[in-house]
């Protein structure tokens, strides 16, 4: 396991029930374009790695998919197991998928490339479980982020909290850019033909509050780092994230926060072209 997946295990872990009542709302708004991108529908055999709280799974089973979801968290398993019975949920996690070659029809990955500490790697596993002329999809939140997203990061810069050096990073070598061209890299390089990606926007509406709250509760590496300071410290972070957030509020009083995402898709090619490696 990498430093920048360890790290991705310790800020979500045990945050499950607060992530699928907060920022899981968020991630949900491109499952439909994300399933889509893939052709899930009735018998179709669809993995969803990285489930979270079981968005893309409970969408999928609704299209009648045959859905296979995991997490590396075993909070979001327990959450997906119960919001869809009808697919078989696990523990599991990039880079190393515990499925035989060619399984499914499809994969998808919604926001999880963000959290892998070696993204080609892990894209070229998705291929791998993956038949060949199936598809895969996967949404990764774009560089620079859309000014909803960058709300929280914002207030906590300006109130003078800076990230971690201890925070592990993705060294150069094995990163990628966070545009349409990047991700179209990622997915070429992993072994995806024909990749093609795109932006989408939206604006996600909320209450100041219970967006504070999710973050105050640890909830993503931003609640994670607001939680871990001092009161004072926090109380400062707060000040700022009302100041800042006073910018998005609508005529209803509540937020308007817009968000981007890059959704991008790939498909496996024939043997003997494909790689399983990277």
């Amino acid at each position: 396991m990498s430093g920048v997946d360890a790290g991705a295990r310790a800020v979500w872990g045990g945050q499950a029930r607060a992530y699928a009542e907060s920022f899981a709302a968020v991630c949900a708004r491109p499952v439909g374009e994300l399933l889509d991108a893939v052709g899930a529908g009735v018998g179709v055999r669809l993995l969803d790695v990285g489930t979270g709280s079981g968005n893309v799974a409970v969408a999928a089973c609704g299209r009648g998919a045959r859905v296979t979801a995991v997490d590396a968290e075993p909070g979001m398993v327990e959450l997906t197991a119960n919001a869809v019975p009808r697919a078989d949920v696990g523990v599991a996690a990039l880079p190393s998928l515990p499925f035989a070659d060619d399984v499914f029809d499809v994969v998808t990955a919604n926001f999880v490339l963000d959290h892998v500490g070696w993204p080609r790697r892990a894209v070229a596993e998705l291929g791998r479980v993956t038949r060949p002329g199936g598809r895969v999809a996967v949404t990764v939140w774009p560089v620079p982020a859309g000014a909803g997203h960058a709300l929280l990061g914002r207030a906590t810069l300006a109130a003078g909290v800076r990230r971690p050096e201890h925070r592990t990073v993705l060294p150069p070598e094995t990163d990628f850019p966070r545009t349409e061209n990047g991700v179209t890299g990622l997915l070429r390089d992993a072994g995806l033909a024909t990749p093609v990606a795109r932006t989408i926007a939206w604006e996600h509406h909320t209450d100041a509050r219970q967006w504070w709250r999710a973050a105050e509760s640890g909830v993503g590496f931003n609640g994670h780092l607001i939680a871990s300071q001092p009161a004072a410290t926090r109380a400062a972070i707060r000040r700022q994230f009302e100041a800042l957030a006073a910018g998005f509020v609508g005529p209803d009083g509540r937020l308007a926060l817009p968000h981007r995402a890059l959704l991008a898709t790939g498909t496996v090619p024939a043997s003997p072209g494909r790689r399983h490696d990277s």
